[in-house]
Formats: C-alpha cells, sequence, structure tokens
C-alpha cells in the first residue's frame, strides 16, 4: 500500500516524499487508519516495523486538520533520552513542509534547555516527545498546559513499566485531559501492559505484528568460543565483514570502554555509548555515527531500542543477551526499511545455556559459524549442560556486575 493512498493533507505527504518513504510498512497499514478514524489503539510490533511514522504522520495529520495555535496538541512519553531524541528527528523531517512545531524534553540537559522546555509547555508546542522523569519535573512547578491536547502516545509501554515509570505515568494522566486520543505502543503485551490499555483506552483497535521475531532478512551467526578467543576474532570479523556502519552491544558499561579500547589499540575508528557519558557527548556520538564519520559504535543496550539508522548493516553482540526480546532488539538494529543485515553473537562457555533459551523462544537454531584455524580449537556447544562456571575467565573481560 502506498502512502498515497491514506489520503493525508498535502503538506504531510510532501514530508513523506522528501524521506523517501513509497510503500507502507505492515505495522503502518494497520495502525494508521484507525488513528485516522479516531479511534485509540494498541499496538505491538517488532523493532524494526516503521512503528514511529505509523504513529506520527496520522497524528501530524490531525493536528493539521484541527489547528489550534498556542497549544500541546500531541503528547509522546517515550522511556528514554536516546528514543527521544530519536522521535524528535523524525518530526523535524516529516514536518518540514508544514507549520507544526516540536520539541523533545528529556533529563540532562543544561539549564537553557529547561527554559525552552518550560516555555513550550506554558505556550504550547504542537508535539512535545518526553521521558516520564522530566515531564514531572516540569508538572511540579505548575504551569504546564495540557488543556487543549488531542493525542497521548505511550511508546516502549513495556519499557517504560520495567523501568518503574508506573507512577510517574499515573501521575501524567491525571494532568491531561479525559476526552483525548490515545495511542499505546509495546513490544511485548505482558498483562502489566494489558491493565494499563483498559485504564487509558477506549475501544481500541488491537493490533500486533508478529513480535518476538527478528525479520527473515537479517543473516544470523554464531559463534562459539572460548573467553581468550573473542578478542581477535571480532577483530577479524570487522576486517573481514563489509559494512557502511556497525554496532557492537555489549551487557555492561565498563565491558565498553575496554573493548572500545582495545579496538582503537587495533587501529579500528570507532566510538563507545553507555550511561556515564554526558547527554551532549552521547548525541555527537550519534550523529558522528549516522553520519558515517565514526563507522563502528560500541554500545551497551541503552541504545538496543528506539534508534533508526538504515545504514547499520552489521551488529556484534560481544555476549549473549539477557533475553529473546533484548535478543531481537539488538540484531533489529540492522536490516531497516528495505535493506540486508549481518548479525554475529560471540557465545563463551557460561553464555552457552542463555542462548541456548533464546533459540528455543525464537523457535529456531542459529547457524553455528567456523572460527578462523588461527585462533585454535574451541568449545563444543552444548547449552543444556552449560550453567555457567562462575569463574574469572582468561583473557578478554572480566564478567564483573556493572551497573549500566
Amino acid at each position: 500500500m502506498r502512502f498515497t493512498e491514506f489520503n493525508f493533507l498535502p503538506a504531510v505527504l510532501e514530508g513523506i516524499e522528501a524521506s523517501n518513504y513509497e510503500t507502507a510498512t505492515p505495522v503502518q497499514e494497520q495502525v494508521i487508519p484507525p488513528i485516522l478514524q479516531g479511534r485509540d489503539v494498541i499496538a505491538s510490533a517488532q523493532t524494526g516495523t516503521g512503528k514511529t511514522a505509523a504513529f506520527l504522520l496520522p497524528v501530524m495529520n490531525q493536528l493539521l486538520k484541527n489547528y489550534k495555535d498556542g497549544t500541546v496538541g500531541a503528547l509522546i512519553v517515550v522511556p528514554t533520552r536516546e528514543l527521544a531524541i530519536q522521535i524528535a528527528q523524525h518530526i523535524e523531517g516529516l514536518s518540514y513542509f508544514t507549520n507544526l512545531s516540536s520539541i523533545a524534553i528529556y533529563g540532562g540537559s543544561d539549564a537553557q534547555n529547561f527554559v525552552a522546555e518550560k516555555k513550550a509547555l506554558q505556550m504550547g508546542a504542537d508535539i512535545i516527545v518526553c521521558t516520564p522523569g522530566r515531564l514531572i519535573a516540569h508538572l511540579n512547578m505548575g504551569y504546564v498546559n495540557f488543556k487543549e491536547m488531542q493525542f497521548l502516545v505511550l511508546d516502549e509501554a513495556d519499557r517504560m513499566l520495567d523501568m518503574g515509570f508506573q507512577e510517574d505515568l499515573n501521575k501524567i494522566l491525571t494532568h491531561i485531559p479525559a476526552t483525548r486520543q490515545t495511542l499505546l505502543f509495546s513490544a511485548t503485551m505482558p498483562e502489566k501492559i494489558r491493565a494499563l490499555a483498559r485504564k487509558i483506552l477506549r475501544d481500541p483497535a488491537e493490533i500486533n505484528i508478529a513480535i518476538s521475531k527478528p525479520p527473515e532478512k537479517i543473516v544470523q551467526k554464531a559463534f562459539v568460543v572460548y573467553e581468550s578467543q573473542k578478542m581477535p576474532l571480532i577483530s577479524h570479523l570487522l576486517r573481514a565483514t563489509p559494512y557502511k556502519n556497525a554496532v557492537v552491544f555489549c551487557s555492561r558499561k565498563q565491558t565498553v570502554k575496554e573493548l572500545t579500547r582495545n579496538l582503537k589499540r587495533a587501529g579500528f575508528t570507532i566510538e563507545e555509548i553507555h550511561s556515564d557519558l554526558e547527554q551532549a557527548v552521547r548525541e555527537n556520538v550519534l550523529g558522528a555515527f549516522a553520519s558515517g564519520r565514526v563507522p563502528l559504535l560500541v554500545a551497551t543496550d541503552i541504545i538496543s531500542r528506539g534508534i533508526d539508522i538504515d545504514t547499520i548493516d552489521l551488529v556484534i553482540n560481544w555476549d549473549v543477551p539477557g533475553d529473546g526480546e533484548d535478543y531481537v532488539h539488538r540484531i533489529g538494529r540492522t536490516a531497516r526499511a528495505e535493506a540486508d543485515g549481518t548479525a554475529y553473537t560471540l557465545i563463551s562457555e557460561d553464555d552457552q545455556r542463555k542462548f541456548g533459551e533464546i533459540e528455543t523462544l525464537l523457535e529456531k537454531e542459529i547457524e553455528k559459524a567456523s572460527v578462523p584455524a588461527e585462533l585454535g580449537p574451541t568449545p563444543l556447544y552444548e547449552p543444556k549442560k552449560r550453567t555457567g562456571s562462575g569463574k574469572p575467565k582468561r583473557g578478554g573481560f572480566q564478567q564483573r556486575k556493572f551497573r549500566r
């Protein structure tokens, strides 16, 4: 289905064309019509399905049709600063040919930004993207005006609840009008999400797009190795695999720092992202990565959700993520839009059981690729027998517990 079939306003269609969108994804085909019809929506869709444009385009269209100057028209609540920035960038591109105003409100920014946020909340911005904690800080000061709000969007709702934002969301809901259109998006649909949906949605259209399975076009391979073999193997893979942009995911920020240092010593042009970095530094790193100035990024799961950079064609899991959902979100950073992508996972002895559980959840056995002969013999893959020794590993990085 082409975007011209949705009967969007000309200014919205111009933004779609300028963004090089032509054909709607399945989630867009199913989500856009009920939003345009004025219905509440609850949608579950895997990462990389075009979910952001699925709600932005109809929201923008309806705000233009029912334009109210000097008010907040739509509030989009997201769990992380990175996702807020990403969505704000989407809005900037898609709304370029409209008169819609927007602002991202998130923690970690300076006093000057806080003043701009306050002005937008007082005087009105058509679309506000925010993290819960930062919005609560403004709400507590008493000047926020949501009286004319038309849309409330909760994106990555499961993530927000997992991060402990339930009370913040409850407080936000007390400040917005009951007569509104509410759109809830979540990667998973546990009971706590359904309970939230029952509380805030009215007769919603329910959309479920094949969650918890990576897109088939992602080539997935795993390498079963000893811990000491991981550094030489990742160096080999990064040199042997052509890529435009690559992301290496690590579960701990200390591992990110150490791996980045080692890869820099090995001659790679590389940057890192984790929670220890100042917000301005993170934004600069992501900008350099998106522009191609820095082709390789090492990161924690802080960017495994919501970062849409179409040129990422290689993802490497330095370690096995905590569960199947995290695995899907990590490797879903590649093969965006119509592109193909490759995902490699390095499986140490202590990670074998965890990876076996992920394969069970995905109902798919991931190909175990051969390790270069010069790296020596490798362990057998026996996930049902491996329980994790808990002993320090030789070589590589120590698997200590660090906060992300």
